[in-house]
């Protein structure tokens, strides 16, 4: 059973036996990068540069996700500019750091972001060497900071998902 979480209301709107039978909790949220991407961007490029392949992540637009080439995970979006042959463009509908790194990583492909803005995740900018230091550093005392527990299953399947994030 699926249902939908609204954060603004108590109990997300929900019973709390729909919240027991549920396996799958959507929510009313958003990422704010992927939906600072537009189709009028995937048309500016197409214009300017109609050999350039437009690849987003599936969290940008339905409208965007439909305009682009194609759509996929992080590691979908890596595996395909990988794979591509030397000289091939792309224009990538993601967070920038991500942009940079795989502009950085194959240097004989044009790669670069579908935006003509920042696409900055302020989220991902809160993670600091010297908070990761501190992290580390009282883990070495035994006395973590900022620890999160969750509970034995949610820990199994978020670290496989956690694996394959750091495996990019």
């Amino acid at each position: 059973e699926m249902v939908v979480y609204d954060p603004n209301q108590y109990q997300g709107g929900l019973t709390t036996e729909e919240l027991k039978k549920a396996k799958v909790i959507l929510w009313y949220g958003y990422c704010s990068v992927h939906q600072g991407f537009t189709a009028e961007q995937i048309d500016n490029v197409k214009q300017e540069k109609p050999n350039t392949t437009v690849i987003v992540h599936p969290e940008c637009s339905f409208e965007v996700v439909q305009a682009a080439d194609l759509a996929g995970s992080t590691s979908y979006i890596l595996e395909q500019i990988e794979a591509a042959a030397s000289g091939s463009s792309f224009a990538v509908g993601t967070e920038i750091n991500l942009v940079n790194r795989l502009a950085e990583q194959f240097p004989d492909k044009d790669i670069f972001s579908l935006s003509p803005y920042q696409c900055l995740c302020t989220t991902m900018y809160r993670v600091r060497p010297r908070w990761l230091l501190a992290s580390f550093r009282s883990m070495v005392q035994n006395k973590p900071i900022n620890v999160i527990k969750v509970p034995d299953s949610t820990t199994e399947s978020s670290l496989k998902a956690l694996e394959r994030m750091l495996a990019i």
